[in-house]
């Protein structure tokens, strides 16, 4: 599982909403974080743009000020390696299925596990807030992030073409009250 360490060791706190796994903690998101998370999102978007030849994403265009209004009411995480936010996912409540966007991990972080310890996060809060499914979506030039989804349980869903031979892949996942009960090995 992404958020085990080597020897199968993980530090819960008395806040189960915070954990450290490897040198990263990963803790509720808040507004104070959107400077650091809107550099992370837009590092680890780079070759995103860069696959689908679009430079002018959401991600590189979202404004400080409209992110922290964001994070007012987000089910959010974001991991922590010392002082430093390397990774970071938002999600809202949409009654009973929680909608995840933005999953962003720093292109120097990527491959560590984070993408993995952040969805086990918001899945299980998501949970708590009484949502019994969750949806993502990714591009369909996007192999690692589906592979990252497929591993943690999700499944497509709906396939929609945007006109310019790609397609936005909607995926979805039935929650548990444990979130790793679903995910599996890498």
């Amino acid at each position: 599982m992404a958020g085990d360490t080597e020897a199968g060791r993980s530090e819960h706190h008395a806040d189960a909403s915070i954990r450290t796994v490897d040198g990263v903690m990963v803790r509720p998101i808040r507004p104070e974080d959107a400077g650091e998370v809107l550099t992370v999102q837009r590092a680890a978007f780079v070759q995103e743009a860069l696959t689908y030849n679009d430079p002018q994403m959401p991600v590189f265009t979202q404004t400080k000020e409209e992110l922290e209004a964001e994070l007012h009411d987000n089910l959010g995480f974001v991991a922590e390696r010392g002082q430093r936010i390397v990774g970071a996912i938002r999600a809202v409540s949409d009654r009973d299925l929680l909608l995840i966007g933005r999953i962003a991990i720093a292109p120097d972080q990527q491959g560590e596990g984070i993408g993995g310890m952040l969805l086990d996060a918001v899945e299980g809060r998501g949970w708590s807030v009484g949502c019994r499914e969750a949806e993502l979506f990714t591009g369909s030039h996007s192999d690692a992030n589906v592979r990252l989804y497929e591993r943690a349980g999700y499944r497509e869903r709906e396939r929609v073409g945007q006109g310019d031979g790609t397609a936005q892949i909607f995926m979805r996942k039935q929650l548990r009250a444990d979130p790793a009960s679903t995910s599996t090995e890498a």
